[in-house]
């Protein structure tokens, strides 16, 4: 089969492979579609793993079922969670699902970018989802994206009528303003310096869009942090309200730190706190929101690729301008 092995942001070739052998207890997954992650051009984080098979925002149709299998079956459309968690450890029993060593360590072989992908056992027990009739297979990549938002916004705690300040408009930020504007939050503030991108946040529904390079002066309820700056993570610190929350959404480079001003923080009751990835129950809450068209995905999709193209799908992601959600559908001729 043909995969688009990663060996660096500049370099991702189209090769060959065996189709995976299944076992007893997993199922083959023909490849539809798989969306292209901001997380896959982190270059600190992908190039000690390199090179390898990347993609975990995917949609197919199973090709093949294990011994055992009874729950699905061949020519089902799916969607399917590369992390899952335990659900019996001590972090999985306190609701912090993504914190489980379980979720850490599992994925399906080689990754979302190859025609086919070999789903595991605890994979099939817990992260494949029909697709219901009404999702495409290309709505269906924003399933694992708009998970990790809705786990992120329920962590913060996000109330009707707050005003909100997203800080990044890719896409995640732009998910989280669609999110944000559905679960009926007030003002909605959202920054970049990809002036595309802030089109792209106006059309969608912000009240505001700020150019970030010409300043920020706005407070908010709820501050979200979408972007890697390390001048956004200052800003956000800088923007919470009395009584807000600032929502590291995004991640910096290893050993970057940020100065806090706790007595500021202390005095006001203002909130720090992180998110990371999804668990099955947003998952589940993410499928039924695009179904119902609640939140309208497709809007976001820019640019549908090949696997031979996926190098340049690669760097529309990287170089950021005008382009927000690329998908790669590995049996596009």
């Amino acid at each position: 089969m043909r995969v688009a092995k990663y060996y660096n942001n500049r370099d991702v070739r189209l090769e060959e492979m065996p189709k995976p052998e299944i076992g007893a207890g997993e199922i083959l997954v023909k490849v539809r579609a798989s969306g292209i992650c901001g997380t896959d051009v982190l270059e600190w984080y992908r190039l000690k793993k390199a090179p390898l098979v990347l993609g975990h925002e995917i949609t197919g149709e199973i090709a093949k079922t294990g011994a055992g299998i009874k729950r699905y079956k061949i020519g089902q459309r799916v969607f399917v969670s590369h992390h899952v968690p335990c659900y019996s450890c001590r972090y999985c029993r306190t609701g912090h699902h993504t914190a489980c060593e379980t979720l850490h360590t599992t994925n399906y072989f080689p990754g979302g970018f190859a025609e086919y992908i070999r789903v595991p056992k605890i994979n099939v027990k817990r992260g494949v989802f029909v697709l219901p009739k009404e999702i495409s297979f290309e709505e269906g990549t924003f399933i694992e994206p708009l998970a990790c938002v809705i786990r992120g916004q329920r962590l913060a705690g996000l109330k009707r009528g707050q005003n909100i300040l997203i800080l990044g408009s890719g896409i995640s930020g732009l998910l989280h303003l669609l999110l944000a504007r559905e679960k009926g939050a007030g003002h909605i503030t959202v920054t970049d310096i990809n002036s595309y991108r802030l089109n792209a946040a106006r059309k969608l529904g912000a009240d505001v869009v700020i150019d970030a390079r010409k300043g920020v002066s706005c407070k908010a309820d709820l501050v979200i942090v979408c972007t890697g700056a390390m001048s956004a993570f200052r800003q956000a610190i800088r923007s919470a309200d009395r009584g807000g929350t600032v929502l590291f959404f995004a991640c910096t480079e290893p050993g970057m730190d940020i100065a806090l001003p706790i007595n500021e923080f202390w005095r006001n009751e203002m909130k720090l706190l992180t998110s990371y990835a999804n668990s099955p129950q947003d998952a589940r809450e993410a499928i039924e929101l695009i179904r119902k068209k609640k939140i309208p995905v497709k809007k976001l999709i820019t640019h549908r690729l090949g696997l031979r193209d996926a190098k340049k799908g690669f760097q529309l992601v990287v170089t950021a301008k005008e382009c927000i959600k690329v998908i790669i559908e590995p049996h596009r001729v």
